[in-house]
């Protein structure tokens, strides 16, 4: 009995795990190609021919809305890198009613709005210190942008759960991503992410019981 009861916590913590890691890595950082096209104030006004010759784009004959639009995205990763973390430039880029939807952990989506936004970027540079996001494919259509990417950092910080802390272990982050942003007058309405979350259990070396879930979930007798 007491070996169950080790398993099921074992499980509740994975679990505990996964809501803080949802509404933890769904923010990143630009690749250092991208990185110099969020620094300048006037960012919004769009990217200039040489600008975009330096991304992964799938199409690089964009309109000047999807231009706007892209150049909003990239700052959006350049003030959460590991180095800047400016979590109330983060939140500015949002409109008013904007949300984040942190989208494949246990809860399956875990929405963000307001001042969580800018708390989001502050824990991540706390879990991992020097995080990163390389970008790998993007491709605009008007006012949306998705783009294929991995998170990568290293654990170096402490890691906060519902269960306790998860004590930083120096492990190296990689994890394959997908953020789709949707945006209209140059603010960002809605921004999912869809994170590899077995991947990232992998790295941390946590990985789910699924026994202990199996015999946690049966009927007693």
């Amino acid at each position: 009995m007491e070996d169950m009861d080790m398993k099921v916590h074992r499980w509740k913590t994975i679990t505990a795990l996964a809501v803080a890691v949802s509404l933890a890595l769904t923010i990143g950082a630009a690749p250092s190609q991208a990185a110099p096209l969020g620094e300048g104030p006037n960012v919004s006004a769009g990217l200039s021919a040489s600008d975009l010759s330096k991304l992964p784009l799938t199409d690089r004959h964009l309109t000047k809305r999807e231009k706007v639009n892209l150049a909003v995205v990239l700052r959006a990763y350049h003030v959460a890198e590991g180095d800047v973390l400016d979590s109330q430039g983060f939140i500015d880029l949002f409109a008013k009613d904007g949300v984040l939807n942190g989208i494949g952990g246990v809860e399956g989506q875990t929405s963000l709005r307001d001042q969580q936004l800018g708390g989001l970027v502050v824990w991540m540079g706390t879990f991992l210190p020097d995080v990163h996001r390389q970008l790998k494919q993007i491709t605009v259509r008007g006012d949306v942008v998705g783009i294929e990417l991995s998170i990568q950092g290293t654990f170096l910080g402490p890691f906060d759960t519902p269960a306790g802390v998860i004590k930083p272990t120096g492990a190296k982050i990689d994890i394959p991503t997908a953020d789709f942003w949707y945006l209209r007058n140059g603010k960002v309405e809605v921004f999912d992410c869809h994170i590899g979350f077995t991947t990232l259990y992998a790295q941390l070396g946590i990985l789910p019981d699924y026994a202990s879930a199996v015999a946690a979930a049966a009927p007693k007798r």
